[in-house]
């Protein structure tokens, strides 16, 4: 995607709830004032990765892009936090368009939900009682039963989320791939998950729901006691993120490959 263009007094600013992140908006508003979203030709998010993904999935599909400062704690989603010279840095920032995952879920009462998720789709174990499920790839039953404490399917930009503490594979930003990944799994032990083209539908089955109630989750949107879940990359919605070119989402992906 080519690179906007940003015009003086068309930056919005959203910011987290923390003093740090609302004094660098009172900062940035008076350097550069703060245009409403619906004028703007970029959204400066100020805070932490949840807020980044909050603002991603309000201002999805709007095309206005988004470039994160970091005024919190994590920031893999963030650029570096600086005041001078923010329109010279949007102007040469990379720019990334990412597809978000779309989630059917029905749970055990029948009741039907869907859901968007930028990082992932994870299913996880409500109770003491290990999950028990049943994986199926375009249809096909690949994996007939996975004990574990739940599974999740990540996207490139959620691979080095939760993903990755699930000892999943990180993915480049531009692959078309998916990351099928278990959460300590019991049974079969050994098996590590799958990589899967960004086409495949993923359906899950919950086995003994009941007595082995799990939930669904995407991003920040849960629903309880699912029976069966369908996973699917969306391709008809889109966020648009912008990366300082020196710490652009590749770089930050190789070096976190290489972490130890």
């Amino acid at each position: 995607m080519t690179r906007p263009q940003i015009r003086p007094g068309h930056i919005a600013l959203v910011a987290s709830d923390t003093d740090e992140a609302t004094q660098a908006l009172t900062a940035l508003a008076a350097r550069y004032g703060n245009a409403s979203p619906e004028d703007a030709d970029v959204i400066v998010a100020l805070g932490g990765d949840g807020l980044m993904l909050q603002t991603l999935h309000r201002f999805m599909n709007s095309g206005i892009p988004i470039y994160g400062m970091n005024r919190g704690s994590v920031g893999f989603l963030m650029n570096e936090y600086r005041e001078e010279d923010l329109l010279a840095r949007l102007a040469a920032a990379d720019v990334t368009t990412i597809h978000p995952l779309f989630l059917q879920a029905v749970d055990q009462s029948g009741g039907h939900h869907t859901a968007r998720a930028i990082n992932e789709v994870s299913l996880l174990r409500q109770t003491y009682q290990a999950a028990k499920l049943r994986i199926f790839v375009d249809g096909r039953r690949r994996l007939d039963e996975l004990i574990c404490d739940g599974c999740l399917i990540a996207t490139p930009a959620g691979s080095t989320a939760y993903n990755l503490s699930a000892h999943g594979p990180i993915l480049p930003i531009s692959a078309p791939l998916l990351a099928l990944t278990p959460i300590s799994a019991f049974r079969p032990r050994r098996w590590r998950g799958a990589l899967l083209p960004n086409r495949a539908v993923v359906d899950i089955e919950v086995l003994e729901g009941g007595k082995r109630p799990v939930s669904a989750a995407a991003d920040h949107t849960e629903i309880r006691n699912v029976s069966k879940v369908s996973v699917r990359e969306d391709t008809a919605s889109s966020c648009v993120m912008m990366f300082d070119p020196e710490h652009g989402w590749d770089e930050r992906i190789l070096s976190e490959m290489f972490r130890y």
